[in-house]
């Protein structure tokens, strides 16, 4: 036995964990019934069929950094000071976690596991790249299996562009046909957010194609049967502007499946408690067998006492240089949001305000072409509170 980091173990006893960490995406894949990629995203859907796939898994916050933070130190962003996107990056106003606090990996690392980042990192306070990750050179995502296995355990995160990634080499004939996606209800029902619905989609397959090139890597070494494969996203998908940045369902809800030895991952199926994505924070340590810092608001989500969450929490604040404040509350039924920005519009100047989509928005409301829900939710007087029944009104 070997004792590190608060835990006690066998040397040989503890298993792989992967993280596949993809930007910007909803879920939009077959296993999770979205019609247009039904039986497009095969790769996805297999870790959900041989594992478990969570229904309704909410992020802390709907846009990356803050997210990334926050699932990095198994706390909401908020409770650290990293709740601003992309914030102490310059050298006059880095941040540094409170003292005590210390990042997933870098834990993982002082308990015995190899631990990789393979991409974006993104996280908002000043970290130490050799006190959290292994000095260990790999190839590429696909790849690199043959030096994970000479460094196990391992914990490993593998990030993907997701809803970003290049769809313009997609062959013709597996591209999504724009007529047949449904756009979501908060957005105008025109070709144009048809195209944006069904390029989302594509970049979905896309994706999909690299997670199989990955899980083909993992199935042919000899680590498939002691190593934990999770898939997830930071946020909603990119191009659609009450998904990205919005503390909204769309901007909220990530898919979340995963799959892995029975011990660690009973095959449960499709699971509908309420989730959020510091559970998966939690469960990475109780996989590794190490105890769960103080700090942490996460728990273990197959813990023998397990008890399902009555309401998950999420936040927005600054996202470039728009300034704002929102707290909103999902619980069983209803969404509960909280606006503290009251001198400002919800569709606030933006990244993306030189895209099509938010240009044709734009316009619609000027030439008054928006039905009246459309101009209250985009262009309308900001509520100090809000409150939605999520089983009638699903956009909220």
């Amino acid at each position: 036995l070997l004792a590190l980091g608060g835990c006690l173990f066998a040397s040989d006893s503890r298993p792989n964990i992967v993280w596949i960490f993809a930007e910007d995406t909803s879920p939009w894949m077959g296993t999770y019934g979205h019609e247009a990629n039904k039986l497009a995203t095969p790769h996805i859907d297999s870790i959900a069929k041989a594992g478990v796939r969570f229904d309704r898994a909410y992020v802390p916050a709907p846009v990356c950094s803050a997210c990334r933070s926050s699932m990095m130190v198994g706390a909401n962003q908020i409770r650290f000071g990293s709740h601003e996107h992309r914030s102490s990056r310059a050298k006059d106003a880095q941040l540094y976690l409170p003292e005590g606090m210390k990042i997933l990996p870098q834990i993982m690392k002082e308990a015995g596991y190899s631990t990789f980042n393979h991409g974006k990192t993104d996280y908002n306070f000043v970290w130490e790249n050799d006190k959290v990750y292994s000095k260990i050179k790999l190839k590429g995502q696909a790849d690199s299996w043959d030096i994970l296995k000479q460094n196990q355990p391992f914990f490993i995160q593998f990030q993907t562009k997701g809803g970003k990634i290049n769809t313009k080499k997609l062959a013709v004939d597996r591209r999504t046909d724009p007529s047949k996606v449904t756009v979501p209800a908060d957005y105008p029902q025109n070709d144009l957010y048809r195209k944006v619905v069904a390029q989302h989609c594509d970049a979905v397959r896309v994706d999909d194609d690299h997670i199989g090139n990955i899980l083909e890597g993992l199935n042919t070494s000899s680590l498939k049967d002691n190593t934990i494969v999770v898939y997830f996203s930071d946020h909603g998908a990119n191009h659609l502007v009450r998904h990205k940045q919005m503390p909204t369902e769309g901007g909220l809800h990530v898919p979340f499946v995963l799959r892995g030895p029975e011990k660690w991952v009973p095959k449960q199926g499709a699971r509908n408690d309420l989730v959020s994505t510091l559970d998966l924070t939690a469960t990475t340590l109780s996989w590794a067998g190490i105890k769960l810092p103080e700090w942490y608001e996460g728990r273990n989500l197959f813990a023998k006492d397990f008890e399902p969450r009555q309401w998950v929490a999420s936040a927005k604040d600054r996202l470039d240089h728009t300034i704002d404040r929102v707290r909103t509350i999902r619980t069983e039924k209803f969404r509960y949001t909280r606006n503290y920005k009251l001198d400002r519009i919800l569709l606030q100047p933006q990244y993306r305000d030189g895209q099509d989509y938010l240009k044709n928005l734009k316009e619609l409301y000027a030439a008054d072409k928006l039905s009246d829900d459309l101009k209250r939710i985009y262009f309308g007087e900001r509520p100090k509170e809000e409150l939605y029944d999520v089983s009638k009104d699903p956009a909220q």
